[in-house]
């Protein structure tokens, strides 16, 4: 709610379904009703992810991923671990999305 995705991004029909169901039941036994508070969540996971974060997921470790095994056929066999280093995946990121030229 601080962020104003509540108010901002989700719908109003969404946001009563949550307010709803927080005030009526203890617990979610309806499939339905436990699948549409999931997608809403879903929903609110994705807009409040940081841009940063986001660009890790979608282009550092895709990149990472590359360049690992780039390396490995080269012969570099420590190289297997770049593809799980979160640390170079922000960095690949990073420079990816101030724009410096990268492999990828």
């Amino acid at each position: 709610m601080r962020s104003g995705v509540w108010f901002r991004a989700l719908p109003r029909i969404d946001r009563v379904l949550i307010d709803l169901t927080i005030k009526v039941a203890r617990c979610v036994r309806s499939s339905i009703l436990a699948k549409s508070i999931l997608s809403i969540t879903g929903k609110l996971e994705a807009l409040l992810e940081s841009k940063l974060a986001h660009a890790i997921r979608d282009i550092g470790f895709p990149l990472a991923c590359k360049l690992s095994l780039l390396a490995q056929k080269w012969g570099n066999e420590g190289a297997q671990k770049w593809a799980k280093d979160a640390g170079f995946a922000q960095y690949l990121a990073i420079m990816k999305l101030n724009g410096h030229p990268c492999h990828g």
